[in-house]
């Protein structure tokens, strides 16, 4: 349980325009919060296509084996 002192029995009344900042506040806070978490998610799955074409465009320019010339 919660100790009762006087910042936790007493909490101070937000004036209005108070409270409307804090809302603002608020909502502004998650939106950054879910605008980041979206371009992370965005900048992860990019950055595993790019390795995966990285590792596929390897896989096809892998050096051939020289041709056996003819002697002459």
């Amino acid at each position: 349980m919660t100790a009762l002192t006087r910042d936790t029995v007493f909490k101070p009344k937000l004036s209005q325009t108070e409270s409307k900042a804090d809302a603002v506040s608020r909502i502004a806070r998650s939106m950054i919060e879910q605008e980041a978490s979206l371009r992370q998610a965005k900048t992860a799955r990019l950055r595993e296509a790019r390795l995966a074409k990285e590792a596929a465009d390897a896989a096809a320019t892998a050096p051939k084996p020289a041709r056996k010339s003819a002697k002459r």
